[in-house]
């Protein structure tokens, strides 16, 4: 281990929840060798982006939203009857572009089928998750989005703790949309209250709410 990662992994040792380290010069193979040595803090969050390395810490309530948004997506596909593979926080990332990324949450619906069984994913021959998901309640995500186009993730979901924006990529940039392309009928407004009733009312009751308005039972 190098004495700049050894220090990289003592300011990550100390970095508060919520909060972000920025590394603005760094190399792709500090960037790989620090994905390795994270594996002792899995929850963290890191970006690389052409030299410049961010690694997050999430807060509680970071992951609360995190969570809740996998669990909406989980009974749309349900009703939809709709193929789901969730893959968490996987890094994502293609060394030609320097770039990768590791969204808060990310699904596979329209290309469910082709990943389904895969323990690792190569994004030289393997699909993009359909969907990314950024919890932006501290740190902003629309800087990230290059990545994500370099990457070739077809939509973005942002939560900023108060609204749920979809965003779909076309001509290499993304667009705000209404409705998500994987889960139709799912438009952002609909994650947005759900997201308000389950701080207000609980997860299980938002959830339960948000079922029977997506089968259209009022």
């Amino acid at each position: 281990m190098s004495t700049r990662t050894a220090d990289y992994l003592e300011a990550i040792e100390h970095l508060p929840d919520g909060t972000m380290l920025v590394i603005p010069q760094s190399t792709w193979e500090e960037y790989e060798r620090l994905l390795g040595d994270l594996a002792a803090w899995p929850g963290m969050r890191v970006t690389y982006d052409r030299g410049r390395l961010e690694i997050m810490s999430p807060s509680a309530e970071h992951e609360e939203y995190k969570e809740f948004i996998s669990q909406i997506v989980r009974a749309a596909a349900d009703v939809l009857g709709l193929p789901l593979e969730m893959r968490g926080s996987t890094t994502w990332k293609r060394e030609q572009a320097q770039q990768g990324t590791e969204p808060d949450a990310c699904f596979y619906i329209a290309n469910a089928q082709r990943i389904i069984g895969k323990r690792t994913i190569d994004l030289e021959s393997d699909p993009a998750p359909d969907v990314a998901v950024e919890i932006d309640i501290t740190n902003e995500s629309l800087s990230k989005f290059s990545i994500y186009a370099a990457l070739e993730v077809p939509e973005i979901w942002r939560y900023d703790g108060k609204t749920a924006r979809f965003y779909a990529l076309g001509d290499g940039r993304y667009r705000e949309v209404a409705e998500s392309r994987f889960l139709r009928r799912l438009a952002a407004t609909m994650l947005t209250d759900a997201l308000a009733q389950s701080k207000r009312d609980g997860q299980t009751a938002a959830l339960t709410a948000f079922g029977r308005r997506f089968r259209g039972e009022g």
